[in-house]
């Protein structure tokens, strides 16, 4: 059963419960406003031309989020910024050869892996580690040659991005693998021209 409550006793709960409110939303306010504050402040210019946390390349802005460079109102995600790679890799595929389609990635440096798997998984049908043919691979994969989409990553003295049929080769230093597949999805992207 229901307590009676005199008409002065529930205005009074009601003033009440309208103070905590408009206290609640004043706070939010002032939050708000001090929030966007400090936001806009980071955004300043530094002397070597960016916006502190964000630069703009080609057209295309990117904001560094944890350490990593994203790609405004994109799902892209890089560790290098278009001017921190070389410039190299002609002739590759847009991403849409590779939309909806499968992916097969053979790789000898798992940063770089990581950089196109998460890339590409968003555009592809599924990405799949596998072994290019002629290659004595350790673990159990499907051989896949130059007729599927076929990235294949490698350690070597020289830093190359060749496109070969359906297989990119990334090629280069173990320092400079996840710069060169970053360099690759700009590419790829349109980021960077040809």
């Amino acid at each position: 059963m229901r307590r009676l409550i005199s008409k002065e006793e529930e205005e009074r709960k009601r003033k009440r419960n309208q103070t905590i409110l408009v206290v609640f939303l004043a706070l939010i306010m002032v939050l708000s406003t001090i929030g966007f504050a400090i936001q806009s402040n980071s955004g300043t210019a530094q002397a070597d031309g960016t916006l502190g946390n964000e630069i703009e390349y080609n057209g295309y802005r990117f904001v560094n989020q944890n350490g990593l460079w994203v790609l405004n109102n994109e799902n892209f995600v890089f560790r290098y910024t278009p001017q921190e790679v070389p410039d190299i890799g002609s002739g590759l595929k847009p991403l849409n050869s590779y939309q909806g389609k499968p992916a097969y990635l053979y790789s000898e440096d798992n940063g770089a892996e990581v950089e196109i798997a998460v890339n590409l998984g968003q555009v592809v049908q599924r990405i799949q580690k596998a072994c290019p043919e002629n290659t004595n691979c350790t673990l159990d994969l499907p051989v896949k040659t130059c007729a599927d989409n076929f990235i294949i990553i490698r350690e070597d003295t020289n830093n190359s991005i060749v496109q070969s049929n359906n297989c990119v080769y990334i090629q280069g230093t173990k320092e400079q693998l996840a710069a060169l597949a970053d360099q690759f999805l700009f590419k790829i992207l349109g980021i960077r021209e040809e």
